[in-house]
């Protein structure tokens, strides 16, 4: 967390505020374990655009720079209309009558200020973004055959195949395609890879017009709101399986992530 729909929300209610003159920086005493490419120079630049892949931002600046930002575990920007009071607060962004605040409690998050060049290698080091058109039928029947050993909720994970999945993601796109996660990809049948590409879509569509998933007060968007999408989901955290509404979820760990599944549903 946050995932796809998460960061995705967060980017769109970030644009609303563009473009952003950057007045006044400050930051945090651990700021530079989350930024790896030196202290920035930001003062005076303007923010003029902010896109995504996966689950990295991407903010497009005026003098042809980019600051990448990756919220990892906890990250997320908060938009304040004077700098936000958290101790958790690592990168403040002080413009006119706005400030952009970086906050994360984990500190798991990362930033890079890269050229154009720069900031291309290191995007091309994740998968196809799985809300984005090339993200198709054709690709997801390749990327899941390129790894046959593997189990499918494993794969479905891999940033370098499917960039900006996360672990309910993958558990609820394995629900929904009726498919147990422990299954392996060279046991996927050929009219299974239309069901997960539908579910992908459906689960990420859901979660996106839900503002993202909050659980058990994780994740909050710029505005200090907890996203809906929770009500949406069919296994991962849930007793009881929302799918046949009668049989209890089961929850195992896979590559030490939580993993639920509904022994009736999912074979």
């Amino acid at each position: 967390m946050p995932e796809l729909p998460e960061v995705e929300t967060i980017r769109k209610q970030l644009r609303t505020h563009l473009p952003f003159k950057v007045r006044k920086v400050r930051t945090s005493k651990v700021y530079e374990s989350i930024v790896h490419t030196g202290r920035p120079q930001l003062k005076d630049v303007s923010i003029e655009e902010i896109t995504r892949k996966g689950k990295m931002l991407i903010f497009h600046l005026d003098d042809k720079r980019y600051l990448l930002s990756h919220l990892g575990m906890t990250g997320t920007w908060r938009v304040t209309d004077s700098p936000l009071k958290d101790k958790h607060n690592h990168l403040i962004l002080e413009g006119e009558g706005k400030t952009l605040n970086y906050v994360d409690y984990r500190r798991f998050g990362h930033m890079y200020l890269f050229n154009k060049e720069q900031a291309q290698k290191k995007l091309n080091e994740l998968g196809v973004d799985i809300a984005s058109k090339e993200f198709t039928l054709s690709y997801l029947k390749e990327a899941i055959k390129r790894f046959p050993n593997r189990v499918l909720k494993v794969t479905l994970l891999d940033q370098k195949l499917f960039a900006g999945t996360g672990n309910y993601i993958a558990n609820e796109i394995c629900a929904l395609s009726k498919i147990h996660p422990l299954r392996k990809c060279s046991d996927i049948k050929a009219s299974e890879f239309k069901k997960i590409f539908e579910a992908t879509h459906k689960v990420i569509t859901g979660a996106i017009k839900s503002n993202g998933v909050t659980f058990q007060g994780g994740y909050q968007d710029t505005t200090g709101d907890k996203g809906q999408g929770v009500m949406n989901l069919v296994v991962f955290y849930q007793k009881t399986c929302q799918m046949c509404k009668k049989t209890n979820v089961e929850k195992i760990f896979v590559g030490q992530r939580g993993t639920y599944f509904c022994p009736r549903c999912q074979k």
